[in-house]
């Protein structure tokens, strides 16, 4: 077995839940592909064979194995980065994907500077945005749910024609529900309470989420976030959690890319062709902006929601608040007047009154 000792070395790492393949690069050359178990006694013993592991620079992709074998290596002194997956470059005839081909290949392309590191969040930011995700998972649990009990009534005939539902009237229509079948009274049983307990649930990871809305590290940010239209401070603190660090955003543009909100495009010559946007960023906040986006097809209004979260912060704050306002509901004015048949379908606006931002 090599011992690496006096020179620089690159280690790029394909990681799994049992076993991480390490390709070692020491001078150029061919990376020498070793396997060890991924537990942490493993990690350091592969590690402490190099004579300095300041010399040592590692990598590996982000996924499910989260950062915990980031912070060990930092920790052991070893400088490792954690590489978006979507960004690594990949030729368009490479067909073979094995751990060890991976390993080789982030052990190169680290070495020339090719790969694009992500920001790791430390553990009490990635603590709190695993709850903000807890949140969303319950939020699509409730939904499921409510759909179940939906479809089980419509099959039996028991349809709300009185209005939107799962308003408080809708909910006491569903409780005076009764079958006379003993198996359809269990089942409707069962659906419901099935939508009581994760609604239950989900108001108790509500309360939990609300104690760090003035905490550290999020609490400037949530404060701030939560003065703009379309965010609650549920919303803004999901958006701070997941963002974390503002400044390594150089531009809207950027952020955007990141998020990815910006249109795919595929041009060449004197052909332009734009398609879709990309979704290729974090999807959890792409979701997020985009409900909160249709607040602005509203008429800007500084409602008592909006004006109790604009309590106490600095004047510039709730001064960029409302030119958002101003400005994000002529861009949807813009958009709309363009093209009418894509907005008229919603609730939102209506599309043949060209000078108003506002519902119907």
């Amino acid at each position: 077995m090599p011992s690496f000792a006096d020179s620089d070395v690159v280690v790029g790492m394909d990681v799994s839940k049992n076993t991480i393949v390490a390709g070692v690069l020491t001078g150029g050359g061919v990376p020498v592909v070793e396997s060890l178990s991924a537990d942490e006694a493993s990690v350091r013993r592969f590690f402490q064979r190099f004579d300095d592991p300041r010399t040592v620079s590692a990598c590996y992709e982000a996924g499910p194995t989260g950062y915990d074998l980031h912070r060990l290596l930092t920790s052991m002194g070893v400088h490792c980065v954690v590489v978006a997956p979507s960004l690594i470059p990949k030729g368009p005839g490479d067909r073979v994907k094995t751990d060890k081909r991976d390993a080789r290949r982030l052990a190169v392309l680290h070495e020339a500077g090719l790969l694009t590191p992500i920001r790791v969040p430390n553990p009490r930011e990635e603590a709190v945005r695993d709850l903000c995700r807890t949140r969303a998972d319950l939020v699509g649990d409730v939904t499921q749910a409510k759909n179940r009990l939906f479809a089980f009534m419509l099959r039996h005939g028991r349809v709300w024609r009185d209005g939107r539902q799962w308003t408080m009237k809708h909910r006491r229509w569903v409780a005076a529900q009764t079958f006379d079948d003993p198996a359809l009274a269990t089942t409707f049983g069962y659906y419901r309470a099935n939508l009581e307990t994760r609604e239950t649930m989900l108001h108790e990871i509500e309360a939990d989420l609300a104690v760090w809305f003035d905490r550290e590290p999020f609490g400037a940010q949530v404060a701030r976030l939560a003065a703009y239209r379309g965010f609650t401070h549920q919303g803004a603190l999901m958006l701070a959690a997941e963002v974390c660090d503002w400044r390594r955003f150089a531009s809207a543009r950027h952020f955007m890319g990141f998020v990815g909100l910006t249109p795919s495009e595929y041009s060449s010559g004197d052909t332009t062709r734009r398609g879709r946007i990309t979704k290729a960023g974090n999807a959890h906040l792409r979701s997020q902006l985009n409900e909160a986006a249709w607040a602005y097809s509203h008429q800007p209004h500084v409602g008592p929601g909006i004006a109790a979260r604009q309590q106490g912060l600095p004047p510039e704050v709730i001064a960029r608040s409302w030119n958002a306002q101003q400005r994000l509901c002529r861009r949807y004015r813009h958009l709309a007047e363009r093209n009418p048949t894509r907005t008229s379908s919603s609730p939102r606006w209506h599309a043949s009154s060209p000078g108003s931002c506002g519902p119907r």
